[in-house]
This record gives C-alpha cells, sequence and structure tokens, in this order.
C-alpha cells in the first residue's frame, strides 16, 4: 500500500450507505467511494483497487478498463456471472491482474424455496384453485405428491444444493449433474457428462436447471433432451434462458413431450408479447425473480461481500473466486 494515498473501495451508491460503516469496521485502512451508474465519478475512484458490482450494475466494464485500471478484485453481488465476464474483465482474469467472485451462495435458500414453492403449486394445483374460487366453483381435484418422484438437478452449485436440499426434505430422490463425479450434500446420486445427462433426463420427473451459462452449456437442453423427457415430467429453468432450446421447448410443449415447464428465465427478457409461451396453460412464467430479493437474501449478499473484504484487506485468499476458463 502507498503511503501517500489510502486505497479506495468502490461501492454502489445504491448501497453505499448500508455497506460503507461495516467496511470501515473490517477494513479501516480503505476509504469507501460511491459510484453511480451514470453522471461523473469522485477523482478518488482512479485510487480503487477493489470495485463491488449491484446486481443489475453495468459500469463496472468501463471502470476497470479506463477510469480505475489499479482494481484488483472485483465482486459481483450475483450468483451468474455470463454477464459480468464482458470482455475487459475476462481480459484482466486470463492475464492474472484481477481477481473475480460472485454470490453464488447467498441465492441457494430464496431460489431454493421458490422452486420447491412452485413445484407444489402445480403438483397441487393450486392455480386451478384459485380459478375455480374466482369463478365460484366448488369442484375437487386429484392431485400429485411430490414425495418418492425424482427431482434431476442440473448444476450442483449452490443454488442446485439449495433445491436438492428442500427436494430431499419433501422425500423425493434426487440426482444431480455436474462437470465431476464428486459427490454432493442432499444428493443421492451424482452423474456427469452426455451420458449422466440423458440418464437425469430420462428418469427426473421434475428436470431443474441451475446450471451456469457458458459456451459449453447453451442450448444444453433441445429437442433430442424433450423427446428423452417422461411425458409426465416437466421442466423448470430458473438459471439462464439460454441453457434451453426454447423454440424445441415450445415444440415439445405443444406435442405433449412433457407434462409443463416452470419458466423464471428467457432467451430473451422480458419475455416478448408475442411469444408462444404466454398461451400456453401447462406454462408457468415468472419475470427472472426467483430470489424475490428477499431480506435473508439481501443480507448473505452484504455478508458475503464483507467477508471478503476482510480477507481482501488481511491478504488471504478469497471466497467465491470465478474459474473464468469455465465460467463459474
Amino acid at each position: 500500500m502507498g503511503n501517500n494515498v489510502q486505497e479506495a473501495l468502490l461501492i454502489p451508491d445504491s448501497v453505499h450507505e448500508e455497506l460503507s460503516a461495516q467496511i470501515r469496521l473490517v477494513a479501516p485502512q480503505f476509504v469507501c467511494v460511491p459510484y453511480r451508474e451514470e453522471g461523473d465519478l469522485s477523482p478518488k475512484v482512479a485510487d480503487a483497487v477493489a470495485l463491488l458490482r449491484w446486481v443489475g450494475g453495468k459500469r463496472f466494464a468501463s471502470l476497470i478498463e479506463t477510469d480505475a485500471p489499479r482494481i484488483r478484485w472485483l465482486h459481483t453481488a450475483s450468483a451468474g456471472v455470463d454477464h459480468v465476464l464482458m470482455p475487459p474483465v475476462r481480459k484482466r482474469c486470463e492475464v492474472g491482474t484481477l481477481v473475480l467472485t460472485d454470490s453464488g451462495p447467498a441465492f441457494g435458500i430464496a431460489i431454493g424455496e421458490f422452486v420447491l414453492a412452485w413445484m407444489l403449486a402445480v403438483s397441487h394445483r393450486l392455480s386451478e384453485l384459485h380459478d375455480q374460487k374466482q369463478a365460484r366453483r366448488w369442484q375437487s381435484l386429484q392431485h400429485e405428491e411430490l414425495y418418492g418422484q425424482t427431482a434431476g438437478v442440473i448444476g450442483l452449485g449452490p443454488i442446485g444444493q439449495g433445491i436438492a436440499e428442500r427436494c430431499r426434505a419433501m422425500g423425493m430422490r434426487t440426482i444431480g449433474l455436474r462437470r465431476t463425479p464428486t459427490a454432493a450434500p442432499f444428493v443421492d446420486e451424482t452423474v456427469t457428462g452426455p451420458e449422466g445427462l440423458r440418464r437425469l433426463i430420462g428418469e427426473s420427473d421434475w428436470v431443474i436447471i441451475a446450471a451456469a451459462l457458458t459456451g459449453e452449456t447453451r442450448h444444453l437442453i433441445g429437442e433430442d433432451e424433450f423427446i428423452r423427457m417422461k411425458t409426465t415430467a416437466r421442466l423448470v429453468n430458473i438459471a439462464r434462458g439460454g441453457l434451453v432450446d426454447e423454440t424445441a421447448l415450445i415444440t415439445a410443449l405443444q406435442k405433449g413431450e412433457l407434462a409443463g415447464a416452470c419458466l423464471d428465465v428467457f432467451a430473451t427478457e422480458p419475455l416478448p408479447l408475442d411469444s408462444p409461451l404466454w398461451d400456453l396453460p401447462q406454462v408457468h412464467i415468472a419475470p427472472h425473480n426467483s430470489s424475490g430479493w428477499a431480506r435473508g437474501l439481501r443480507e448473505r449478499q452484504r455478508q458475503l461481500f464483507l467477508n471478503n473484504v476482510s480477507r481482501f484487506a488481511a491478504g488471504e485468499p478469497l471466497a467465491g473466486i470465478v474459474d473464468v476458463s469455465l465460467g463459474y
């Protein structure tokens, strides 16, 4: 550290007030400098060595490339990083002058609960019961139980594990797909590779996508996978729209190759008004909102960042480092 200039942490102005006092407690050697997504920047930006990107932030790339070239750590409050790995960020990470960390562990509880809520709502036909109430119609409906069904979770990072934990709590069998055959908590069987994906697809009553979007995983689920699915199975995607071939999904739903889909993410967002997905009764849609931005989630995001600020200040290895070659 320089003797004359106090190094700075760049904090979005939207969270600067709530974070700056806590940062001073864990790393008093740094000055917290707020920045806006648009408008003039403080001259102190040039002294920045670390940058927090909050969810939705876009200015981080130009800050790293031009305004604050001394930054050596970028933390994103998001779980996915496909939209963070812009050319300036990727280049700096690849040459070893920048470390990128994410907030994946903060999201497992919120998204896990949301996925389970969707599964329960569909299985117990809650939307139909609501429609009956609106129509003042008294009619019994036959429900399904999740108990004993198989949940196939594609991607076993913190979010996938959070989903698997809640599926297991319902008495479901869990299969998980990941890059390596390493066992994961709450997963009965871990599979890998194309053959593992085929097994998971064919055996699952619920195919739940929680993987990162990379060049390798784009359109991971397409026509062949829909043909392999049980006609009674349902797809849940809370990861990225690009993981699914949306055209193939629409065709498969129209042909009855699967029973339905719960979709929080799409190839184009917001979902275009002319998308056939809006009109398919077996499709449930959410506006990329599976985390719900609950208070507990925000607190976990904050604590993950503060813990890493403490590590950064002490020169210790950071938690949640993104492997740029893998994309997560």
